[in-house]
């Protein structure tokens, strides 16, 4: 299943619920679109809804890296939340779980923002 991406605004958090594989071409565009569509509408406050992302592959963990620098660099928050079993790991083993900022659920994540 290719990426499908939706939107919702919690507060002054947009929170995007991801779900498909996050891949070269298709799935990392994707992801690269919705960061930029929402930061050039001046959205700071991020997060993004890992639930139903059944596969990242190295692309796609470069396209989260990208995504949290590009909102970083505007003074932004992005978080993520719902991690899979598989995203999760893959974020342990490249060590990028410790520069993400990952909630456990929404709830927490909404709090979680400046």
């Amino acid at each position: 299943m290719s990426l499908q991406g939706t939107c919702r605004e919690a507060g002054d958090v947009v929170v995007v619920d991801f779900g498909g594989k996050i891949t070269l071409g298709e799935g990392s565009a994707m992801l690269r679109r919705i960061i930029r569509e929402l930061l050039d509408k001046g959205h700071r406050k991020i997060l993004l809804n890992l639930d139903d992302v059944d596969y990242i592959d190295s692309s796609g963990i470069g396209e989260l890296v990208g995504a949290y620098t590009t909102v970083r660099g505007t003074g932004g928050e992005l978080k993520l939340v719902y991690l899979t079993k598989r995203v999760r790991d893959i974020l342990q083993i490249t060590r990028l779980y410790m520069v993400f900022d990952v909630q456990a659920d929404e709830a927490a994540a909404l709090t979680s923002f400046r």
